[in-house]
């Protein structure tokens, strides 16, 4: 069962010093209205909104490269910088000079990863850019590559962990006015109407090294695997996907987006075992991605938000053993604090933080960043 929470934030270093106190949130049903936090009137372009696939002049398709022709604009790669800790073990142990049981030495590295994205929006101030959550998570830096090898910074505007998708936003101000001629929006398909047999395309940034064209059939619909500690229905294709596939779309023949690729078996024996996440699936909670307020600027440390809680990351074995959502469960509530305000008890999972998903304390902590005290957000609850 989910509850959302709408919850005001304070000041961290104001609530620090005592000097305010909680004010006073309430707890709704998930399907009441949340709080407005958008830029609004974002919605994806289906295939019914236009007339004909504009694949050709005529509107008609007769193979794999008209697809190709048509949609390779409205697929970018993405690059993802990021910094990961690592532990010394071997320095608990005595080696190195330390002492059995102290703690080990903590490294960190930056690492460079690839991945695929598909142009689902546009406004007069941002373009916008579907994609899994694992191709953007603990970015430090984002860069996006268009069709004509122009690459420009990219912030997360959105993610939920819990369906591995996300929304990431390019300002129009710094895509040169040639790149902006070049792409297209891509039209999304009905995945619901798939038949196993079916011929499928896809296209990303396979290996990193940039847009590939694969093409194969619907192997299988509804299929359930266990991705990252949790479950997921998700069409099977033979089209190869590769890793930096991820995020990159799988389309029907008529040029429509019908699935975000996702995953593939690699295991000793296995061939041809890719996987998409059904666009059917995926289009309500892009959506309310993409219609959340995109957040560049963090606020001043001593103006930074607050809402006082200690809690943990759900792990993947936690999930898999005991069936908690993935998200942070919460270990203590501090008193006055508004989090206690808002009704949020120790036990609780927080699965989502004003929209977007939430896995750990230290994602938690780099989303308020961007928040000022004052501002009223919805918290998603799992109990």
């Amino acid at each position: 069962m989910k509850r959302r929470t709408l919850i005001p934030l304070l000041c961290a270093g104001v609530l620090a010093a005592g000097a305010f106190t909680g004010l006073t949130g309430f707890a709704d049903k998930e399907n009441n209205e949340a709080a407005d936090n958008t830029d609004g009137g974002y919605t994806l372009l289906t295939a019914a909104d236009v007339d004909g696939t504009e694949v050709k002049a005529d509107g008609t398709i007769t193979g794999v490269s008209d697809v190709a022709a048509a949609v390779m604009p409205a697929v970018v790669s993405i690059t993802n910088k990021s910094v990961t800790e690592v532990q010394d073990i071997f320095s608990q142990f005595g080696i190195y000079g330390y002492g059995y049981g102290r703690q080990p030495k903590t490294y960190e590295y930056e690492s460079v990863s690839a991945g695929s994205g598909i142009i689902i929006g546009k406004s007069d101030t941002e373009l916008l850019i579907c994609t899994n959550n694992h191709v953007v998570e603990d970015a430090t830096e984002l860069s996006v590559g268009f069709v004509d090898d122009e690459v420009c910074e990219a912030v997360v505007k959105g993610t939920d962990p819990s369906n591995d998708l996300a929304v990431v936003a390019v300002a129009i101000e710094d895509i040169p006015g040639d790149t902006l001629d070049a792409i297209r929006i891509a039209e999304i398909g009905n995945s619901d109407n798939l038949l196993v047999g079916e011929q499928v395309v896809a296209i990303g940034n396979a290996l990193g090294y940039g847009q590939s064209v694969t093409t194969g059939i619907v192997s299988a619909l509804n299929r359930t695997i266990d991705l990252d500690g949790y479950n997921a229905e998700l069409i099977q294709t033979d089209a190869a996907i590769n890793p930096g596939n991820s995020g990159g779309a799988l389309l029907d023949m008529n040029g429509h987006v019908i699935g975000i690729n996702s995953a593939k078996a690699a295991s000793n024996g296995v061939e041809g075992m890719g996987y998409a996440i059904p666009i059917s699936y995926a289009e309500p909670i892009l959506e309310d991605l993409m219609n959340k307020k995109t957040r560049t600027e963090t606020v001043a440390e001593d103006e930074s938000a607050y809402i006082g809680i200690s809690g943990q990351g759900v792990s993947d074995e936690m999930t898999t053993l005991y069936g908690i959502p993935k998200g942070i469960y919460v270990t203590d509530v501090q008193e006055d604090s508004p989090a206690e305000e808002a009704g949020i008890k120790k036990g609780d999972v927080i699965v989502k933080f004003d929209g977007s998903g939430v896995t750990s304390m230290s994602g938690l902590k780099d989303m308020l960043a961007y928040y000022a005290a004052g501002e009223t957000v919805t918290v998603t609850i799992s109990e």
